[in-house]
């Protein structure tokens, strides 16, 4: 699958929703480098769960594309303490967003999704059909359906209106400002943190939750932009395109890489009466590698360039 056209103008104004997180600070850099007028709003200035305010926004705005990466996002603890946030401020969000870049004339639209929309069993590497073969991970289901609902949608306005609409769905991922709470935060930015302050405590041992079995694999964000970056030039396809780095490592794997990089030198326990997640969750990544991309940031390398940029911040 190669690109044959480009499908975004090189002087787009482009809004991206969610441009603090994670993902949309890394696409709001690499688009701005690109020479991209990159519009941005806080949640302070725009409420995008309210379908009206989010409409006239975008009416009054009118950009040329959107990128929503906006999202309530969060690690097990998280999804599963506040299961209704998680499924009804991202349906709130995706419905206000997608239906006012339709009403404002938005020409293209990247939805991005998450890794967890596929069912808990899938097959290795997961290709992007096996979406709603099984059923999903309990822990994570509300969030997971909510993502569903969002790359239905985008395949509904292609079918009925004929829009330029795509999804994009993530591996793991981490990077610059990353969320580090213990409470809320994904499996590696807390990794960074519980070893960081073990280290500085002078703890003997650092206890994490589940067997360390699981296997997951990691993308840094920038290189996840680099795929929007394409995404938005190249593919208008009604399938959703699959994120990640195509090779995996187990969590004790990753845990003791991290605890290497942060220097501590205690033991690593398991509490096995938490739970583990999926088993196993690697992507096929080929349809987009077809388009001529493929991840640049060495795992190992990019925890050492987040982990000095978080001690710097911190």
């Amino acid at each position: 699958m190669k690109a044959t056209r480009e499908l975004l103008p090189p002087s787009a104004r482009i809004f991206v929703a969610g441009h603090r997180g994670l993902v949309g600070s890394a696409v709001t850099r690499r688009l701005t480098a690109d020479g991209h007028q990159v519009i941005t709003r806080g949640r302070d200035g725009l409420d995008l769960r309210d379908a009206a305010e989010t409409a006239k926004f975008l009416a009054d705005v009118r950009p040329d594309a959107v990128v929503l990466a906006a999202a309530k996002v969060g690690g097990i603890m998280a999804n599963s303490t506040f299961p209704v946030q998680f499924i009804e401020d991202n349906l709130r969000i995706q419905l206000s967003v997608i239906a006012g870049s339709h009403a404002a004339g938005v020409g293209r639209l990247l939805f991005l999704g998450s890794s967890c929309i596929y069912p808990k069993l899938a097959p290795q590497p997961i290709r992007e059909d096996a979406l709603l073969t099984g059923p999903l991970e309990p822990t994570n289901e509300p969030y997971a359906l909510a993502k569903i609902a969002g790359i239905v949608q985008i395949q509904s306005y292609r079918r009925q209106y004929g829009a330029s609409y795509i999804s994009a769905m993530p591996t793991n991922l981490y990077g610059p400002g990353d969320n580090f709470d213990l409470e809320t935060s994904h499996v590696l930015p807390a990794l960074i943190r519980r070893f960081h302050e073990a280290k500085r405590d002078g703890r003997e041992s650092v206890e994490l939750w589940g067997s360390g079995s699981p296997r997951r694999e990691f993308l840094h964000a920038d290189d996840l932009a680099a795929a929007c970056a394409l995404l938005l030039r190249t593919y208008d396809g009604d399938e959703p395109v699959n994120v990640g780095c195509g090779d995996d490592l187990t969590i004790r794997e990753l845990a003791e890489t991290v605890r290497d990089v942060v220097g501590y030198e205690g033991a690593i326990g398991w509490d096995t009466t938490k739970p583990d997640g999926t088993p196993r969750k690697l992507l096929d990544v080929s349809r987009l590698t077809d388009l001529g991309w493929k991840p640049t940031i060495p795992l190992r390398d990019g925890i050492a360039s987040v982990y000095t940029q978080w001690r710097s911040e911190a």
